[in-house]
């Protein structure tokens, strides 16, 4: 790996740009059995009161940790 610094070119920079103004998203939509399979899960009880713990928590922290 060469140490030796670059500069980006403009073709560079607008590419940045133009993945700086995209929004997240899915690459695809569900396939139909994926979409059944997900239908088919329960949720796990012991994660939800996890979450739901660590959410009281984090709204009682200050600083880098708090939640909104």
């Amino acid at each position: 790996m060469a140490d030796e610094r670059t500069r980006p070119n403009a073709e560079t920079r607008a590419a940045e740009r133009d993945d700086a103004q995209t929004t997240a998203h899915a690459d695809r939509a569900p396939t139909a059995e994926e979409e059944r399979r997900a239908q088919e899960l329960e949720p796990d009880a012991d994660v939800a009161e996890h979450e739901k713990e660590m959410a009281e928590r984090g709204a009682d922290q200050q600083g880098e940790g708090r939640i909104g």
